[in-house]
Order: structure tokens, then sequence, then C-alpha cells
């Protein structure tokens, strides 16, 4: 027997417009697209429906394993948690992001530390049918590590593993070019004390030194072998963007300045930056603000990062401002994501396409001084993979 739903009296978000109308689906894939009011199926009261979010970045499973400093939570657990956090955010595809390399003595890095075990149980959860969304593994390399290439070995030829990113915390570069944005970022942590900052800079600078470019190459060489897609991360200017272009890079994640996205998009890269940048009105660490690089035509993707739902609540709100239209901001979070990482059967409502839906009503509060037209706050009601409400 055929497996049929039909969801009405929607405002669809579609590709180039927003049609008020009904979504059919048969078989997990949407079958049929029509307006104007049908006499049967689910009546979604006028609201939104968009299609589900394609997270990319999300390192938010790693506060479910260590909610505080020195506890670590069961994983299976902790998957289920963050899963079911996303989800309720909107998104139906996740790449969890797992974090290798960290030094032999690190004891501040218990999720890099367990990378492995981490995600050997995000593919058990999802083998066994216990996510809400679809999970994939993300990768992301902490070259200047000196186990950075070791612990990389152990992903290299995972199925699971849909997105490669080389990554370089080292202070005084890229992401961490002030390093007084450094220091206050482990000094918050509880990762150092003001009198002993020197000594925890040190090693760092010379472990970079020794092993970021070697590691570089020789993950980029892998990943791009193996036909996986690869990024670097918060490049800062036009040499960091000449070798990830060089190194098969074809994603530019949260670039740092507005020189380094303008040359990544030059290159064709597609350019991710974090939601909360948008949601905060600009970057945690000083960097390029994301609506800035939007503005200029240089945002393609808008990843979760440290905050499950800030995407929906990024788009709504620059749809509020008046800054783009509903399509515009469901590819930013769906389209593009997913065409990024190779995932064309979703991402879209168009038929035949996956049938991986986010129904959510729009809710309206007074403006602030950033958003003097009116917040708008979405609020998801439903939550469909495959056609199947999963929440």
């Amino acid at each position: 027997m055929t497996r049929e739903t039909v969801l009405r009296n929607a405002r669809i978000v579609l590709p180039e417009e927003v049609l008020h109308g009904s979504v059919v689906i048969r078989e997990g894939l949407i079958a049929e697209i029509s307006s104007g009011q049908a006499d049967a199926g689910e009546d979604l009261d006028g609201d939104y429906l968009l299609p589900g979010a394609v997270e990319l970045h999300t390192d938010h499973l790693e506060y479910h394993f260590s909610p505080r400093p020195g506890v670590r939570w069961d994983p299976l657990p902790a998957v289920l948690a963050s899963d079911a956090q996303l989800t309720a955010g909107g998104a139906t595809t996740v790449l969890d992001a797992m974090r290798v390399g960290s030094s032999a003595d690190d004891k501040r890095d218990a999720a890099a530390a367990r990378a492995r075990d981490l995600a050997d149980t995000i593919e058990l959860a999802a083998g066994a049918g216990l996510t809400r969304a679809e999970h994939a593994i993300h990768v992301r390399c902490e070259v200047s590590a000196p186990n950075c290439l070791t612990a990389f070995g152990e992903f290299a030829d995972d199925p699971y593993v849909r997105l490669v990113s080389l990554m370089d915390h080292t202070p005084g570069q890229r992401q961490y070019a002030d390093l007084e944005v450094f220091k206050r970022f482990h000094i918050g942590k509880g990762n150092v004390t003001e009198s002993g900052f020197d000594a925890f800079v040190a090693p760092l600078l010379e472990q970079s030194e020794l092993y970021a470019d070697r590691h570089r190459r020789a993950i980029a060489q892998l990943a791009v072998e193996r036909g996986i897609p690869l990024a670097t991360h918060d490049d800062a200017t036009a040499d960091h963007v000449d070798e990830s272009v060089a190194l098969g890079g074809r994603i530019s994640e949260f670039p740092t300045t507005v020189l380094a996205a303008g040359e990544a998009a030059k290159h064709n890269q597609q350019i991710v930056m974090g939601a909360p940048n948008i949601v905060r009105g600009g970057s945690q660490s000083g960097n390029v603000a994301a609506a800035e690089l939007l503005g200029l035509g240089l945002l393609h993707i808008l990843s979760s990062d440290y905050v499950p739902s800030s995407p929906l609540q990024a788009v709504f709100q620059l749809v509020a401002d008046g800054v783009i239209g509903l399509p515009e901001g469901a590819a930013l979070v769906s389209g593009n994501p997913a065409r990024a990482v190779g995932l064309d059967d979703r991402g879209e409502i168009t038929a035949g396409r996956r049938a991986d839906l986010v129904r959510v009503h729009a809710h309206d509060l007074p403006g602030t001084e950033l958003h003097p037209r009116g917040l708008r706050v979405p609020v998801v009601r439903g939550v469909y993979r495959e056609g199947v409400r999963v929440a």
C-alpha cells in the first residue's frame, strides 16, 4: 500500500516563491505541490513549510557530552539529546563535527580525545534508527596538534564522513589574530590563568610550526583521494585562500575578513558563516560580521555552530529586517549546504526531492535597537524526515 501524506493550508517556501497551498508526500518523496485549498490532509493553519535544514557545522554534541568541566556524560544519551535539540530547531540532516587533534596531555579537550568513540555512537544510533535527523560526520582537523594526522586516520575510510575541514587555532593568526581575544576565551573557559598565559601559549606556537603545514597537506590529499568535500577554516588572507584552493578546498568556513571571503567567492568556494553571528549582530571574536558578507553577496551557507536553533532564527530575522526573502533564507540553511556536500536529493521543496520538511509559525515581537522593524521568532511546530513526522 502506498504511503501518502497531505500537508495543506501552508505557506510553502519554494526555491523562487512562497506559495499558499498543499504538498503531497508519497513514499517519503515530495510528489505534488499545488496552490489553493485542499479538502483533505493535515491542516497547517497557514504556517510556513520549509525544507529541513541541512546542518554542516555543529559542535553542540560536545556540550551534551561534557556539560560541565570534568563531567563526562554517557555518549548515547548525549547523542540523542543533541539530536533532539537540533531537530527541534528544524534540522533534518546533521553533520556532527568531530574534532581530531589534541595535545597528548591535554585534559581540557575531552571531545577531541573521544572523537572516534563519539562518532561510533552516532553511527550506532543512526544505524539503529534512534535519531530523528539523518546524521553523518564532519571531521574537523586541528592541524597544529601533534596527533592530528594519526587521529584522522581513524576516520579516513569511514563512509559516514561527508566533510573534512582543516583548522588551526594557533594564537596570533586566523580566528585569533588578536591575541587578547584568544586570552579572554581561554581564561573564560577555565583553561588557563592570567599568570600562566605565556607558558600556555608557547608550546602551541611551537607545535604549529612543527606540524600545521605537513598535516594540512597530508589530510587534504587523503580527503581529495576519497572524494570527501574539503573545507578550510578561518581563512583571513588571500594567501590562505590560494592555499585552500591548491589543496582542493571547495568550502570556506568562517572566513575572518571581507578580503578572504571575496577571494573564496572568486574561486567558487561556498562560504559558510555561523548563524549566531547573524543573530547576535556580529562575531564574538571581533572578526567580520556575517551580515556584512551577506550584504556583499559573499555568504552562501549558515550553520548553527554552537546554537542549534540559530539558523531558522537568523533566517526569519533577516526576512523581518527586509534583508532577504524566505526563498533566499531557505537556500542559506537547506539548498546550498545540501549541494555543497553532494546531497542533491534534499534541500528544496521540489517534486521528486526527499520530503524533509519543517512547519514553522512566525511569532512577532516589538522591535529593538538592533531590529527596529520588529523581532520575528520561528516556532517549530513539526518536523518531517522522508515524510515521517519526527518532531
